[in-house]
């Protein structure tokens, strides 16, 4: 079988994904609701909402499969996404891409397949709405509609989860959203025994740009300094605006030192910012929470010990200074 080939906005797609905390939770009624429609409209055993992980598709709710995910290299969901449309196999023992997949020369024994891609809230294909049978099938324009109309519908409820763990103003996770992802991140960690350290930010004397110059200032100040952390942690850290002045970020795999030195760049790159000579009274204050993958240690935890360590930091000066 031919693997899927890596879309070109493969970065931004999972990090799309990873946004929504959807890998890994418990099946849930909104997204059943959709694929058991799907299976009793088209009459077909298999109906699946699969979201497309870095090595693997992974099922946020089926109908008619016993497995839980299948790697990426051998998923027709991995194809689906490449394409903007509809992806329609109508015989997979007839299509030189399928012909001689373990899933089409063995169980579930895929012959049609049909996916529709659902997409993030920014527009990303993060996985698919998809109908497979064990019989050939002609697939109409009338199916077509229908399938595109549950896609639409998983699309939705996509939207409802982003908002609900996303900061409205600068679009980094939101406190709910950092917590759902970094819980799944520190386990990780822990199976592979690696490090992690949770970062606390907090901007100073940003009161007084709000007393001075405005909240439409203020809210300018807010989102340069979350694009500032953005882009300078690493694609697979997890940023966050916790609400106010406050931002974490969770950087894995990482040990204390890498990313106090990191901490530091971000210092020096802050001074020569063009938002720094905007408003030179604005600093920001910073504490480190190094995570062992030995201990128990939560999220709740780092979190509480990163704060603490940032109002040390603060109480120092306020000079942008980082506490470990």
């Amino acid at each position: 079988m031919q693997a899927p080939a890596i879309p070109l906005d493969e970065t931004k797609r999972l990090r799309a994904l990873t946004t929504l905390c959807l890998l890994d939770t418990l099946p849930e009624e909104k997204f059943d609701r959709v694929t058991r429609l799907a299976c009793r409209t088209f009459n077909v055993p298999i109906a699946t909402v699969s979201l497309v992980d870095r090595d693997r598709q992974w099922f946020k709710s089926k109908q008619g499969l016993d497995a839980c995910e299948t790697s990426r290299s051998i998923s027709f969901c991995g194809h689906a996404i490449l394409q903007p449309g509809q992806l329609v196999v109508p015989d997979a023992r007839l299509n030189p891409i399928f012909a001689d997949s373990p899933l089409v020369i063995g169980d579930p024994f895929i012959r049609f397949y049909a996916g529709q891609p659902v997409h993030g809230p920014d527009g990303s294909r993060v996985g698919t709405l998809c109908i497979i049978d064990s019989q050939p099938r002609v697939f109409t324009p009338e199916d077509s509609i229908i399938l595109s109309d549950l896609g639409a519908m998983v699309d939705r409820e996509l939207s409802l989860i982003e908002n609900a763990t996303v900061d409205e103003l600068t679009r980094l996770s939101n406190r709910r959203g950092f917590t759902m992802v970094a819980r799944h991140v520190l386990a990780l960690c822990r199976r592979n025994r690696q490090g992690a350290v949770v970062v606390a930010f907090d901007l100073d004397h940003f009161k007084s740009i709000n007393d001075q110059h405005g909240h439409e200032a203020g809210d300018d100040v807010l989102r340069r300094f979350a694009k500032q952390l953005y882009s300078h942690f690493r694609t697979s850290d997890v940023v966050a605006r916790f609400g106010g002045d406050e931002f974490s970020v969770l950087c894995s795999g990482a040990s204390h030192e890498q990313v106090m030195e990191s901490v530091q760049r971000l210092k020096c790159e802050f001074d020569e910012s063009a938002l720094a000579k905007t408003y030179p009274a604005l600093s920001w204050s910073a504490g480190l929470a190094a995570f062992d993958p030995r201990s128990d240690q939560s999220i709740d935890e780092l979190l509480r010990m990163s704060d603490a360590r940032m109002h040390c930091a603060k109480a120092e000066g306020r000079q942008k200074r980082a506490r470990a």
